[in-house]
């Protein structure tokens, strides 16, 4: 019985070339192709494949933002131009990282890796949400999924972000998205002059920020523009304070 394969890869050429490489390994089967994340989310979900063939750099939704959606994960053979995602990639779980242009040769090495994890067991694995705590370049956007289906929310849009235990509640135009992320992560990766850590459990967008109110000895409030109000602590006025005076 063949393994199932999913193609994902928003050039034609590009998967064109691996189902060529495939035809000749009857351990295989493809069982579809697509050209963008959110067309592969669907695929992945309805068709549970064993093993995807997965770019980085697509249109909707990046193979990382992919894989992010995902509650269980299939093996994963990245093919891409950049060489600048390899580690992300291996924290995300790859069995290998094929760079464009690559030969015949290295990518019948990469599915035999990809079969020997396909042989130690069919099943598949859940998704470690730790895996994916790589660190983005520039966090213009966020993916999420909600009940109406997947929200891709501007960054510089976000209101704020609130912990929530182990998730991240995004605050947006009157909405609120829960994320799998942890606060540092986001305060690391969101622009700094823009984004303020004013609290433990608060990550505040200036740009919604109307003034700032004491409200104990050590301890103030920030009014916003819709007249929310969010606490600020002592270290997160100081940090307010810093960036407000530059």
């Amino acid at each position: 019985m063949a393994y199932k394969a999913l193609v994902i890869d928003d050039e034609t050429l590009a998967r064109e070339l691996i189902l060529d490489y495939l035809k000749d390994i009857k351990e295989i089967e493809v069982i579809g192709q697509c050209s963008n994340g959110f067309e592969a989310l669907k695929t992945i979900q309805e068709s549970k494949p064993d093993l995807i063939f997965l770019d980085v750099q697509m249109p909707k939704l990046s193979g990382f933002e992919m894989l992010e959606l995902l509650d269980t994960k299939p093996v994963i053979i990245f093919s891409t131009a950049y060489d600048n995602y390899a580690l992300k990639a291996f924290e995300s779980s790859a069995t290998d990282y094929l760079l464009k242009p690559y030969s015949r040769d290295r990518f019948a090495t990469a599915v035999q890796k990809a079969l020997t994890t396909l042989n130690g067991s069919r099943e598949h694995q859940p998704i470690d949400k730790a895996e994916l705590q790589y660190q983005p370049e520039n966090l213009n956007r966020i993916v999420v999924k909600h009940l109406d289906g997947i929200q891709v929310i501007p960054s510089n849009e976000i209101d704020f972000i609130e912990s929530a235990d182990d998730y991240v509640t995004i605050y947006h135009k009157g909405k609120k998205y829960l994320k799998n992320r942890s606060m540092q992560w986001f305060e690391n990766a969101l622009p700094k002059r823009q984004f303020i850590r004013i609290h433990r459990t608060i990550i505040l967008n200036l740009g919604c920020l109307i003034r700032i109110e004491a409200y104990t000895k050590d301890s103030w409030i920030a009014i916003l523009k819709d007249n929310r109000q969010l606490p600020v602590s002592k270290s997160g006025y100081q940090r307010l304070k810093q960036v407000l005076e530059e």
